[in-house]
């Protein structure tokens, strides 16, 4: 009798998931509440009017149509893994594998509806953009950007993406000879960020900031946001016209109706093979997951993508009687391609050693290039280059 595999989350985990299940000639069922997965790596370039919203999408249909799998748009609302069932806003689901990879919730501070998020629900980049392009009408004003942190998981940060995000703006902004009208900060709870890329990269990112004039407000806990400022700790006042922050990951609103084993902050707890610790025939990947690493080891869409690989390939061992595992722990690094709008930095690290590698110019278009492989090896439309 064929297995029923069930994958949850039609993000970078999911995604992966069924193109690997597909490799193995599994037809599997995705249930994700959105009709598309979101490049958010590619999506920096929304906000700043170098990319159409459609463009950092891939449809389910065309995914489906391409991995062969089973697709149901529906809001997950528990998981009960006694009964191996799946609860949806409407109906329920049963499975006899499965792999959650639902991505995160977000940590909440007072007033965090003011703020703008690149790396929270996909329609933020267009109010994002919408919001820049009054200022840039108007001619001047003030910009604020900045994340935040998990004391009780250090790996569910997202710090690469606010960079990302100051030094294209900068670089929109020189473009359209303005940037002298705008005052520019970068803003964090910690005394360091930035440093789990090394303290290479952590002085490199102080001296960029420095040669363009960006002020830093950092080591002072956040207390609230309003419509225009954001109010620390000390009572001091950050004002800002336009206010883009990035909360730390939290776990995910439908653990806590579900009956998994969760970490103190909510993640789901797995072993280094992705299976959910005390059950045979659960697996989760991504975002979700309590991290189990390095101090420095950060959540990125490449540690799910070898997650997915890992659980697709463990379920199919299961399957098929095969002992052997697959285990992420050999994987782990943090890999970025920061991208400044006319150039990236490229940083990596890994327990053995951090690289750091300026490339001008040639660096924005390896990544604009890269979101069009992700794509179209997704959709099988090239071959998947081995590691990528």
């Amino acid at each position: 009798m064929k297995k029923h595999i069930v994958v949850l989350g039609g993000g970078f985990g999911g995604a992966e998931t069924v193109f690997r299940f597909k490799n193995l000639g599994y037809k599997v069922t995705l249930i994700s509440n959105r009709e598309y997965v979101f490049i958010y790596p590619i999506s920096i370039w929304i906000p700043v009017n170098k990319l159409k919203f459609k463009d950092a999408q891939i449809s389910l249909k065309e995914l489906q149509k391409a991995n062969d799998f089973d697709l149901i748009i529906d809001e997950v609302t528990a998981i009960k893994s006694k009964t191996n069932k799946v609860i949806l806003t409407n109906g329920e689901v049963e499975y006899d594998y499965l792999v959650v990879a639902l991505g995160s919730g977000k940590v909440k501070l007072k007033g965090l509806e003011h703020s703008f998020s690149i790396c929270g629900q996909p329609e933020q980049a267009i109010l994002m953009r919408d919001r820049f392009n009054e200022l840039l009408k108007q001619g001047y004003g003030k910009i604020a950007f900045g994340f935040g942190g998990n004391p009780k998981d250090k790996s569910s940060v997202r710090g690469g993406p606010a960079f990302e995000l100051i030094f294209n703006f900068i670089h929109t902004l020189k473009q359209k000879k303005l940037y002298d009208k705008f005052e520019i900060t970068f803003f964090a709870p910690m005394k360091e960020p930035g440093k789990k890329l090394g303290i290479k990269g952590f002085e490199m990112l102080q001296k960029q900031f420095k040669k363009e004039n960006v002020q830093i407000r950092i080591g002072k806990k956040i207390i609230e946001f309003q419509s225009d400022k954001v109010i620390f700790e000390d009572n001091t006042i950050l004002e800002s016209d336009l206010i883009m922050y990035i909360p730390a990951g939290a776990g995910h609103p439908v653990m806590q109706n579900s009956d998994l084993p969760l970490s103190d902050a909510g993640f789901i707890k797995i072993d280094y093979n992705s299976k959910v610790d005390g059950l045979d025939n659960v697996y989760a990947v991504g975002d979700i997951v309590a991290l189990q690493g390095p101090e420095w080891a950060a959540k990125q869409g490449h540690i799910a993508e070898v997650m997915a690989n890992n659980a697709v390939q463990n379920i199919h061992n299961v399957i098929t009687g095969n002992p052997e595992r697959h285990s992420y722990k050999a994987h782990l690094s943090i890999i970025c391609v920061m991208d400044t709008g006319d150039g990236a930095i490229y940083t990596s690290r890994t327990d053995q050693k951090i690289k750091f590698l300026p490339m001008p110019v040639v660096g924005h278009w390896m990544k604009k290039a890269w979101g069009t492989y992700w794509k179209k090896s997704k959709l099988r439309q090239i071959p998947r280059v081995p590691g990528m």
